[in-house]
């Protein structure tokens, strides 16, 4: 149980700074408007952010509370 407690942890550090990549990604590269007036960004970046922010954060809390029940420290 304990490899598998270290993996997951691993596995929700790698998606939340996934998300924060996404993140800064979407503020380096930019928004701009084109010669025709459209507006030209890289939104897909927002939801994925989203996504893998909150499936990190599910999967840390996952993570924390199966640890806790399998300790057997939980009352």
């Amino acid at each position: 149980m304990k490899q598998t407690a270290i993996y997951l942890k691993r596995a929700a550090i790698a998606l939340m700074l996934g998300s924060f990549g996404c993140v800064i990604a979407f503020e380096v590269i930019g928004s701009s408007v084109a010669e025709d007036g459209t507006l030209v960004e890289p939104f897909f970046l927002i939801p994925l952010a989203w996504l893998l922010f909150l499936t990190g954060g599910m999967l840390a809390i996952a993570t924390f509370i199966i640890g806790r029940f399998k300790s057997g420290s939980a009352t």
